[in-house]
């Protein structure tokens, strides 16, 4: 085979099954090629142990820091909004109300925030190797979840205790709904986050915004507050971040209290849908110029 007959094989696509892999451009905005993040699911796990293993790799106290953060941030709760605000609790133990919301909003936020950073964290891979860039945030996600099995094991021993101690706490059929309730964070944090990253590709400003909006989201969610002593003409806007049905759900599957509605996480799942849909698309629309503004 000459030269031009070579040329010949490689264009006509009739003649491609002697290549393994063939690297094409997307067909369209719409082309997401989940597919071909499937096809690369050993390197995403090789990612979720970089993230997790290099996290807390040269520190004191290790993977101590997975209930520490929680803990610490849980005794400043109960401090600051049961003792001295004097918040309501539903009747809970202070503890472990503040800590049910502390662990959820942790997870959320944390996986919403490193998954902002994608395309800046990782230029450096990105335009060496190739792989579908969604594996990266994907990873994340993962990663993160890893992370929050630990701290809910942690708030499982938090309840056992207050359980054994005699404490009000009603554990019902809706704890089932959360593997269910894992999901919906894990989209939402990843939705948000690759449509964060791909806005933060040109405009760097928008990590400061980021940043500054999950703080302030925290108290648009009943993670320190149950949604129960909301004025109803303030209610609407509660509802209308869609934590706040997951938080409040979890409170009721596993302890009794809290506010459960099928329309409510309803809307959570929509929403999630629809910000995972447009996440994705953008993300896969910048991916391929990213390198000419990162």
């Amino acid at each position: 085979m000459n030269t031009a007959e070579r040329v010949a094989c490689i264009v006509d696509s009739e003649n491609e099954p002697d290549w393994d892999f063939i690297i094409r451009p997307g067909k369209g905005l719409f082309d997401l090629q989940l597919k071909e993040l499937w096809r690369y699911r050993d390197l995403i796990m090789l990612f979720v142990r970089r993230n997790f293993v290099s996290k807390f790799k040269q520190t004191i106290l290790g993977p101590a820091w997975f209930v520490i953060q929680p803990l610490l941030s849980t005794i400043m709760f109960t401090i600051v909004f049961g003792n001295i605000a004097q918040l309501s609790t539903d009747g809970l133990p202070k503890m472990l109300f503040y800590l049910s919301g502390n662990v959820l909003w942790l997870y959320f936020s944390s996986s919403l925030t490193l998954c902002s950073s994608t395309f800046v964290n990782n230029a450096h891979i990105f335009g060496k190797v190739y792989f579908p860039r969604l594996v990266v945030p994907v990873s994340i996600v993962i990663s993160q979840s890893l992370t929050f099995a630990l701290q809910f094991a942690f708030f499982l021993c938090f309840m056992g205790y207050y359980v054994s101690a005699g404490a009000e706490i009603r554990p019902n059929m809706y704890i089932f709904l959360f593997p269910v309730l894992v999901l919906l964070m894990a989209g939402m944090s990843l939705g948000f986050g690759i449509i964060f990253s791909s806005m933060t590709t040109k405009y760097r400003d928008m990590r400061f915004l980021l940043e500054f909006g999950v703080r302030l989201a925290m108290y648009a969610t009943p993670a320190i507050y149950p949604l129960s002593s909301i004025p109803d003409k303030y209610k609407f806007f509660i509802l209308a971040n869609p934590m706040t049905p997951i938080i409040e759900t979890f409170r009721y599957g596993f302890m009794g209290q809290g506010t459960f509605s099928w329309a409510y996480l309803g809307y959570s799942a929509a929403f999630t849908a629809v910000v995972l849909f447009v996440g994705a698309v953008l993300f896969t629309s910048v991916e391929r110029t990213f390198m000419d503004t990162v």
